[in-house]
């Protein structure tokens, strides 16, 4: 069983709240068991998560190929 799952099911949480507003911007729990970038390129990318790695180029977004 996965961290996620084992919260939720030991204090009934979810990762987004039940009920949500309009125009608010919710963020999911931090999956801890993602991959991870080395120092170097987490420095250069801006992030140890490769999954959080969403480079912004004007008016679109591109995953950065591996």
């Amino acid at each position: 069983m996965d961290i996620i799952s084992s919260v939720m099911e030991s204090y009934g949480l979810s990762p987004l709240p039940e009920y949500t507003a309009e125009a608010m911007a919710y963020v999911p729990f931090q999956q801890f068991n993602s991959e991870t970038y080395s120092p170097a390129q987490a420095l250069e990318a801006g992030t140890v998560y490769p999954i959080l790695n969403k480079p912004f180029f004007g008016s679109k977004c591109e995953v950065k190929a591996e």
